[in-house]
C-alpha cells in the first residue's frame, strides 16, 4: 500500500509560479512511476505529467510543456511539480498518483494509488 500527500497549492497571479510536492509512504517509492493529474471545476480529471521510477523518462500533456517540470527525489520519497508561467486555465485541484507499472502514461486507470489533491488557483 502507498499513501500520497500533496502540498504546495495556493493562490497565485497569472505568470507566477508554484511548486507542488507529493510525499509518499508505504512500499518502496523508488519502484513507482509517479504522475500528476488535475481536475478543474465541472471538468473531468486530466493527465498533466508523469515520471518513471528512475527519473529518466518524463512526459507532459501538451498544454503544460515548457512551463511545468516534474522531478523526483527517491531519497526523500517525494515527487515535485514545478509550475511556471501559470495561466488561469491551470486552475484546478492537482492530484498525485502512483503505480509500480504504468501501461498508459496518461490514463487514470493505469495508476493504483492517489492522493487527496491540492487546490491551485491562478488569478488573471
Amino acid at each position: 500500500q502507498v499513501q500520497l500527500v500533496e502540498s504546495g497549492g495556493g493562490l497565485v497571479q497569472a505568470g507566477g509560479s508554484l511548486r507542488l510536492s507529493c510525499a509518499a509512504s508505504g512500499r518502496s517509492f523508488s519502484s513507482l512511476g509517479m504522475g500528476w493529474f488535475r481536475q478543474a471545476p465541472g471538468k473531468e480529471r486530466e493527465f498533466v505529467a508523469v515520471i518513471s521510477w528512475s527519473g529518466v523518462s518524463r512526459y507532459y500533456t501538451y498544454s503544460v510543456k515548457g512551463r511545468f517540470t516534474i522531478s523526483r527525489d527517491n531519497a526523500k520519497k517525494t515527487v515535485y511539480l514545478q509550475m511556471d508561467s501559470l495561466k488561469p486555465e491551470d486552475t484546478a485541484v492537482y492530484f498525485c498518483a502512483a503505480a509500480p507499472l504504468i501501461d498508459t502514461w496518461d490514463a487514470e486507470g493505469s495508476y493504483e494509488f492517489w492522493g487527496q489533491g491540492t487546490q491551485v488557483t491562478v488569478s488573471s
